[in-house]
């Protein structure tokens, strides 16, 4: 027997169900199926699409070789940040920044699941999670499922969108995979952030992952409380490329999202058997709406978390990092249209080192001093402290 796929499966009881099989689902999915202590336990996954095709990138820096190299698309050793206060591109060693499309990692997942008789995957769409005292019970279309403990990572409510304590920004983009007639891309460099585009009083910027000298995905982004309409951000990519000469070229295929920029607390909302993970559980990072990595690090924590522990509140712990976020955030979420200059600040006065440093949470307090001192030292100073009263 292996890896069972139903609309409506005879069994019901499962000792864990995970609703939600995106990039954290089917990650933590991925790392029981290859830990053995998970061999005798039953596992349910449950989503109203299973997922195959191309519809996100993920990208994230990491030192040396890693996890998921053999999945990588592209990877670029240099960093490129520019805007009208100050330009640079930067060699990152001993980073590299790396790239994923997201059909190569979900048929990878699928592939490893299917060669096992203790998960099943049932193509619904979650309509509740409700904890009990010693059981979970999960609704997907009008259909019960009981579980131990429950891991899920779609979006059940609009909480966060509705309270007011904690800022709610977007990181917003479409983006166009494109193909030249000339080469017209270092291939070597990667984009990170180009704010030399007209900012109409929000924080935009381009962001450029070039997989070859002819090929590269050339997102317009934005991190505003707002969505904008779609012919908005293609003429923002048409324009860019315009102005570097670039006007002959094929569109392959068409990307966009919307990533919640928030320091909301998704975590207070776990209980002793219920965990949220991935963006519903707080793992994106709130400064810049990157997950894939700590998602890479949450579920190998988490697997070895639950075999020992049984209470899933005890999982989030909240660090200093985010305080600084909350921090950023509260400045944008007042002042959007000066973020192009607080980044111009960030990346002129520090190392590109130091800021991927910081922003992977593993640098020194002193380091994060001189982190912050690179910000406007009034605004930043006046934001920290009505927080802190």
């Amino acid at each position: 027997m292996s890896f069972s796929q139903s609309t409506t499966p005879a069994k019901t009881h499962f000792d864990f169900i995970l609703t939600g099989c995106g990039a954290a689902g089917l990650m933590l999915a991925y790392r029981m199926s290859q830990d053995s202590f998970f061999d005798k336990k039953s596992i349910l996954l449950i989503d109203s699409v299973k997922r195959s095709a191309d519809d996100k990138t993920w990208c994230f820096w990491e030192e040396g070789n890693g996890e998921w190299d053999h999945l990588l698309t592209k990877t670029w050793q240099n960093i490129h940040f520019e805007s009208k206060e100050f330009k640079k591109v930067s060699d990152i060693k001993p980073y590299k920044y790396k790239m994923i499309r997201s059909s190569d990692f979900y048929n990878f997942v699928w592939n490893s699941l299917e060669k096992k008789d203790n998960f099943t995957f049932i193509q619904h769409s979650v309509d509740s999670i409700v904890s009990k005292k010693d059981h979970v019970e999960v609704v997907a279309n009008n259909n019960q499922y009981v579980g131990k403990i429950a891991f899920n990572s779609a979006f059940l409510d609009d909480e966060y969108k509705n309270q007011t304590k904690y800022p709610v920004l977007q990181q917003h983009f479409l983006g166009w995979f494109i193909e030249t007639e000339e080469d017209c891309f270092d291939d070597d460099v990667a984009t990170f952030m180009d704010f030399n585009i007209e900012q109409k009083s929000s924080t935009r910027f381009i962001y450029v992952l070039p997989t070859s000298k002819k090929t590269a995905l050339v997102e317009y982004t934005l991190f505003s409380e707002n969505l904008i309409e779609k012919e908005a951000y293609e003429r923002g990519i048409v324009d860019y490329l315009n102005k570097r000469g670039i006007k002959k070229y094929k569109i392959s295929e068409v990307e966009k999202g919307s990533i919640p920029m928030t320091c909301f607390p998704f975590w207070k909302k776990n209980q002793h058997n219920v965990l949220h993970i991935g963006t519903v559980g707080g793992w994106t990072k709130p400064s810049t709406g990157f997950t894939f990595k700590t998602t890479s690090i949450e579920t190998k924590r988490l697997v070895s978390f639950v075999k020992t522990r049984l209470d899933m509140r005890a999982f989030r712990k909240k660090t200093r990092f985010w305080f600084y976020d909350l921090i950023l955030l509260d400045v944008l979420s007042k002042e959007n249209n000066k973020g192009a200059s607080y980044f111009s600040k960030l990346f002129k006065r520090n190392s590109i080192q130091t800021i991927l440093c910081f922003l992977d949470e593993k640098s020194s307090l002193l380091t994060d001093f001189r982190i912050i001192l690179a910000m406007p030292f009034f605004k930043f100073t006046k934001t920290l402290f009505r927080r802190i009263l």
